[in-house]
């Protein structure tokens, strides 16, 4: 069971900020701006800049709230909504909360049964997946994949089996390394499409297969960058783990090599590389 709403209590508002143009900000968010008593903001300069742009001046007290000072400012900026006072969190573009900070303001208001409420309005993620020409029905949020490669590989090969469109944050200029990750992973013959300064004025999209763009990629890429990756198919051909370790091991008697025949056999069956390697493991044995 939820805590109980604490009387007398401030309320919390999350609020999306434009990703591109400042224009996009809501009516909600101007008027929020102008008269919340304290915002807590990812960036101060870049607040100022936003408050300016929209012709609003702030008579909040202005709090920095980011990943370095999110945990410890997270208990005053609680003690301010239970002392009545209203806080208004804003990021630097898109939702608090989504690879923003704002979670665990979010967690430490409800656990103290503080009323949270959101401003909706522009989001990076769902404004790349309704560009970028791939199913929108069903789709999950991946966040930045791991900076360390081993442990990039690990969580890509997680989601090869993933049936649902993927979305994904990078930096760009990890981009092409992640890129030519998904594409080991998922296969060079996914279909995805790479963001770049969405609603901007030099917004960019580039739709292919995951090998086509980690090779534009590679000659370097500028800008806030989303990945929208298509989800994995329907299996479509051997699903026995008996069966494809002897795929496998026919390869392997062709000459080629385990790893090259490993990925090859998950990726014409429509499998897990993992369940693959599992099944030649258990083979073996």
């Amino acid at each position: 069971m939820g805590a109980v709403m604490a009387a007398g209590t401030g309320t919390l508002r999350l609020a999306a900020a434009p990703i591109g143009r400042p224009e996009d900000a809501s009516a909600r968010l101007r008027a929020a701006l102008a008269e919340a008593p304290v915002i807590a903001a990812e960036d101060t300069r870049r607040l100022r800049r936003l408050a300016g742009d929209l012709g609003v001046e702030l008579a909040a007290r202005v709090v920095s709230y980011n990943d370095l000072n999110e945990r410890e400012r997270a208990a005053g900026l609680v003690e301010d909504l239970l002392a009545g006072r209203d806080v208004l969190v804003v990021t630097d573009a898109g939702m608090p909360g989504v690879s923003d900070p704002g979670y665990r303001l979010v967690r430490a208001a409800v656990a103290e049964g503080v009323p949270v409420t959101v401003l909706p309005g522009p989001s990076a993620v769902t404004t790349a997946l309704a560009v970028s020409g791939l199913p929108t029905d069903r789709f999950c949020f991946e966040g930045f994949p791991p900076r360390k490669p081993g442990e990039r590989a690990r969580r890509l090969e997680s989601l090869a089996g993933e049936p649902r469109t993927m979305v994904f944050f990078e930096s760009p200029r990890r981009l092409p390394v992640t890129l030519a990750a998904m594409a080991e992973a998922f296969g060079s013959d996914r279909p995805a499409a790479v963001c770049r300064e969405l609603t901007k004025t030099y917004e960019e999209v580039r739709r292919g297969t995951l090998g086509e763009l980690a090779a534009w990629a590679g000659d370097g890429v500028l800008g806030e960058i989303t990945v929208v990756v298509g989800g994995a198919p329907e299996p479509r051909g051997l699903t026995d783990p008996a069966e494809l370790a002897a795929a496998v091991a026919a390869r392997e008697a062709a000459g080629t090599p385990r790893k090259q025949a490993i990925t090859e056999v998950a990726r014409e069956n429509g499998a897990q590389k993992r369940l693959v390697y599992d099944a030649v493991v258990k083979a073996r044995k």
